[in-house]
């Protein structure tokens, strides 16, 4: 039975949207005990959610009906809407979890509730009774997926039932009282949706199809909310139907429409700390798995090496993600990552290692305006142990601020080296028109930033994996 769905007997909250003392709140404690005494719960479990909401809407409105007190039908309809979100769900977070605008739940303290609408954060007038009342929907969350959050346990990470994210971190760590971060499952957006609202362009969409069908592995980088799960899951979408493919999230959101897709999740420890299953558990596992492809919702320890050594021997065509800020960081990134594993590998040999693996960076960032975009598409062009070097091949140029708060801009699209175009050719791709091929090395020098660039130009990609 999901989350939203259980039948409930813990305290009352007021309803999202209107203030705590309005006329109706001091009625939702009594009226939820009197529906609870009229209810068969086992009955009522055995109904669909839609009907079950239904059916005690209807008794709350018979017993409001029987015993009173008279209230206008506003009042009336809020208050039966406010117990009803109380027996089945989160009560004061119920409305916020129906609202499809937003993305994220942030309840800093009893007190104090933000959304995020459209990437921008906002206050609603939402409150919750207490902070035993709020303590009491933190258990009932966490509850739901067997996990425990008290004093020796402070700090919860969960998957909600019906997908959203949460997050949980209770006194004496946070100073603010109880906090609850609620991450609402990302819709899967086709490119062709990535398109309509900027995200990227057509040209890149073409040169970015040729990179997946031609076997380039690819990294997805950006900040935290920046959109890196959603343009993973849509690059998705170019790989063949006829590859086996295996995701591996710590909390599953990648939606694959192929027919050979296996998804993989990790497992938090039990109560007593043991069964934990980690990202780079089933990184190794899926090396077993014969893939043809892995994709990693992000990499963020240990697993790092893992992935980028099945990157380097016979998985073409993997991807993953990584918070970075910048093409530049993410190499750096990932390099510091992949030193966390057990293994003790040189930081120059993970440079190496790194240099053999990744051959296109993807940058995302969220902009002031709260728009996700792809401001950056690079190659790694360095071997061996050298410097990290990226050639850029598009980039977002944005436009003089106007007052309007929109960020406007256009992409910039650069010829590709001569290398990568012979090794798409080799995979049976073209450069998209847009791009081109440069002509020479002095067309690329300029562009070559120390740091990372372009890797797809020279090295293993002329006669490798290619």
């Amino acid at each position: 039975m999901s989350l939203r769905s259980r039948i409930n007997q813990d305290g009352a909250a007021p309803a999202a949207g209107r203030p705590a003392d309005d006329t109706t709140g001091h009625l939702v404690p009594a009226f939820r005990t009197k529906l609870l005494e009229e209810i068969d719960l086992a009955e009522m479990s055995a109904l669909a959610p839609d009907e079950r909401r239904s059916r005690l809407e209807r008794v709350l409105g018979h017993i409001i009906s029987r015993e009173g007190p008279v209230l206008a039908t506003p009042d009336r309809a809020l208050l039966i809407r406010r117990v009803v979100d109380e027996a089945l769900g989160l009560g004061v977070l119920e409305p916020l979890l129906e609202d499809a605008s937003i993305t994220e739940i942030m309840v800093n303290g009893p007190d104090q509730v933000f959304v995020e609408r459209a990437g921008r954060v906002e206050q609603v007038p939402v409150r919750f009774a207490s902070d035993e009342q709020l303590m009491q929907t933190i258990e009932r969350i966490v509850s739901t997926v067997n996990r425990r959050v008290d004093e020796s346990n402070p700090m919860v990470d969960a998957r909600l039932p019906t997908g959203e994210r949460v997050n949980v971190i209770i006194p004496p760590l946070s100073l603010s009282g109880a906090t609850l971060t609620i991450r609402r499952f990302p819709r899967a957006y086709t490119l062709e949706e990535l398109i309509g609202i900027g995200t990227l362009d057509t040209h890149m969409l073409a040169l970015l199809s040729a990179f997946i069908r031609g076997r380039f592995n690819v990294i997805v980088s950006g900040g935290t909310g920046s959109g890196k799960t959603t343009l993973l899951n849509a690059l998705s979408a170019l790989i063949p139907e006829r590859e086996r493919i295996i995701t591996v999230e710590d909390a599953a959101e990648l939606q694959l429409q192929q027919e050979h897709v296996i998804r993989l999740e990790t497992r938090p420890a039990n109560v007593e700390g043991k069964g934990q299953v980690t990202v780079r558990d089933l990184v190794r596992n899926s090396l077993r798995m014969r893939p043809d492809r892995i994709l990693v919702g992000e990499v963020r320890g240990g697993e790092t090496l893992d992935m980028l050594q099945a990157m380097s021997t016979g998985h073409d065509g993997s991807l993953a993600t990584v918070h970075a800020n910048s093409a530049e960081d993410a190499l750096m990134r990932l390099q510091t990552l992949a030193s966390m594993s057990e293994v003790d590998v040189p930081f120059a040999a993970l440079q190496d290692q790194i240099n053999s693996a990744v051959d296109v960076l993807v940058q995302l960032a969220r902009l002031s305006d709260g728009s996700r975009k792809v401001v950056e598409v690079a190659l790694l062009a360095s071997h061996g142990r050298e410097p990290f070097r990226i050639v850029p091949l598009t980039r977002f140029d944005a436009a003089p601020a106007t007052g309007t708060g929109r960020v406007d801009g256009s992409f910039a699209h650069l010829p590709l080296p001569r290398r990568t175009a012979d090794r798409l050719a080799l995979a049976g791709e073209s450069v998209p028109g847009a791009y081109g091929v440069a002509s020479d090395a002095s067309q690329l020098a300029s562009r070559v930033a120390e740091g990372p660039s372009e890797r797809g130009a020279g090295g293993r990609h002329a006669g490798g994996r290619g």
